[in-house]
């Protein structure tokens, strides 16, 4: 492993023009290649930083049958399973839908959550399910939940996220998981997903008008034309204030989840213009995810170079500690690999 080590001079790259949008993981412990327990000083891990838009306490406030989150402005379901049972996707956008006709706990707005939406009640610092402590929802089951976004890979296939550990990939639209109801917007406090089309579950293109799709709603802050800047050898994302290496591929291989934090200290100590370089946690790197694309899911004519199709988040798996959360970048996936072993590639992020 090679250790790249550039001069950098940002000017005022790193001033953020809108708040910042990325949500803490929740992570507030460290664990080390073997899971257990660690002092976080010094480790580069996102229990050590918690980076991110800190959580508001308290986070979620209960009207009636609903829950409010304070983090997002969005309103949920109370009950996580009011059908009662597993649906296919065409399934439970219908569902969703007669929800509305029976103006469900008062409302006629409901629709099932885009996968930002949905991850944003995950906490990595908790498991079975991975929802942040003294949360107040009920008939939380520990499987797959659907959301309104199609995979972009695979248009017959829809994004879920499991409850259970935090999980997220995508199943076809004709197997049962679970839907749990939203609605409101979340304006700027959710990046939209970058889905602007609607699928059935065949796969072929729809109008999006009353499909309840992620691509009809379109919700969350929009992308701005020019939304990455590219001072010399990094890229500033506008839409999220974070600051990333230009070339994505800063190791030259793969390496284990160690390297990849002992690389980004290494990096910091030897570059004297920008000391903050870090590994991402796993939410900063899903917010470069495109859900409009795939291989890879970046936004098109985005200015990186050498992407490869997956990356070390600094966030440990709470589910299993000896194993740290990653991104899946030719499919937007997120999913997890053992810290031992080298399964992915180094990204850095700074700022905002």
């Amino acid at each position: 492993m090679s250790l790249l080590i550039v001069q950098i001079q940002y000017g005022d790259a790193r001033e953020p023009d809108l708040k910042p949008i990325v949500h803490q993981t929740g992570q507030v412990q460290c664990y080390n290649t073997a899971g257990r327990q660690i002092d976080c000083a010094g480790t580069g891990q996102d229990g050590a930083y918690g980076y991110g838009v800190a959580w508001p306490q308290p986070r979620f406030e209960t009207i009636s049958g609903s829950v409010v989150d304070h983090l997002t402005h969005l309103m949920w379901s109370r009950d996580a399973n009011p059908a009662g049972y597993p649906l296919t996707w065409p399934e439970a956008l219908r569902f969703i839908e007669s929800l509305c006709q029976q103006k469900y706990l008062g409302y006629d707005d409901w629709r099932p959550p885009n996968r930002r939406e949905l991850r944003s009640l995950i906490s990595h610092q908790a498991k079975n399910p991975a929802l942040p402590g003294g949360h107040p929802f009920a008939n939380v089951l520990l499987g797959w939940y659907w959301t309104s976004t199609t995979a972009a890979i695979s248009p017959a296939y829809a994004w879920y996220v499991h409850a259970e550990g935090g999980r997220m990939f995508y199943g076809g639209k004709g197997q049962p998981f679970l839907v749990w109801p939203v609605r409101g917007a979340c304006g700027d406090s959710l990046a939209a997903t970058g889905q602007g089309g609607c699928y059935d579950a065949q796969g072929a293109d729809i109008p999006c008008t009353g499909s309840g799709q992620d691509g009809e709603h379109r919700l969350g802050r929009r992308w701005q034309t020019g939304r990455f800047e590219t001072p010399g050898d990094v890229v500033r994302d506008a839409l999220t204030g974070l600051v990333w290496w230009r070339q994505a591929d800063m190791t030259g291989e793969r390496v284990r989840w160690q390297q990849a934090l002992d690389f980004a200290l290494a990096f910091n100590s030897e570059n004297d213009s920008y000391t903050d370089w870090r590994l991402p946690n796993i939410n900063e790197l899903e917010s470069l995810v495109d859900c409009g694309t795939s291989r890879p899911a970046l936004p098109r004519n985005h200015p990186f170079s050498d992407v490869k199709d997956g990356y070390w988040s600094s966030t440990t798996s709470y589910f299993e500690t000896d194993w740290a959360w990653a991104l899946y970048m030719d499919k937007g996936a997120i999913g997890v690999g053992q810290k031992k072993d080298p399964h992915f590639y180094v990204w850095l992020v700074a700022g905002p």
